[in-house]
């Protein structure tokens, strides 16, 4: 009778112990499947970003080569500001999740026509998920810490004049 207890025993633990091993290989299995899905994923993203930078500077360039678009409200970039016709330009510090701050877009963009050629307003993220180091520089630069804020500023970047809120009408009103 110890025999057979003794056999039984040995055999429930190898059945356990290959059935331990059966799982834990499919295990591994799994998670180099995985490894080996988000590497490739990641890959194809880096593919992705670095084909959608590409197609931003293309679209930005195109914007920017356009002297003479009616555009005179355009988002940040370094470019657009360093290119940005005419000696007057404004920045609008521009939050997503602000309530004032999206019927200032939407009213700045629908009265594009009415900013003068000389103008350029520069809609810079402020504080939000869109928000990228140039334009918390910016932010910092003008001492901003509101959103919904405007900054004038010259061609060499020196601030001339600084005001919180409005819309068109109040942005012609106001610069300078």
């Amino acid at each position: 009778m110890n025999k057979r207890i003794i056999i039984a025993g040995v055999i429930i633990l190898i059945l356990v112990g290959g059935g331990l091993f059966v799982a834990n290989q499919q295990s591994q299995q799994a998670e180099q499947a995985k490894m080996a899905q988000e590497k490739a994923e990641m890959a194809k993203d880096q593919t992705t970003a670095s084909g959608q930078d590409e197609l931003m500077k293309k679209e930005e360039d195109k914007m920017m080569a356009d002297k003479n678009s009616s555009t005179r409200y355009v988002e940040y970039s370094k470019a657009a500001l360093d290119k940005a016709p005419g000696d007057r330009r404004v920045l609008f510090f521009y939050a997503n999740w602000c309530p004032t701050c999206r019927p200032t877009d939407a009213d700045l963009t629908a009265n594009t026509s009415k900013i003068p050629e000389d103008v350029t307003v520069i809609r810079v993220n402020y504080n939000d998920t869109d928000t990228d180091q140039e334009e918390k520089d910016l932010a910092k630069k003008y001492g901003i810490t509101y959103q919904h804020t405007f900054v004038q500023i010259d061609v060499q970047g020196k601030e001339i004049t600084k005001w919180n809120g409005g819309q068109t009408e109040e942005l012609l009103a106001k610069i300078k």
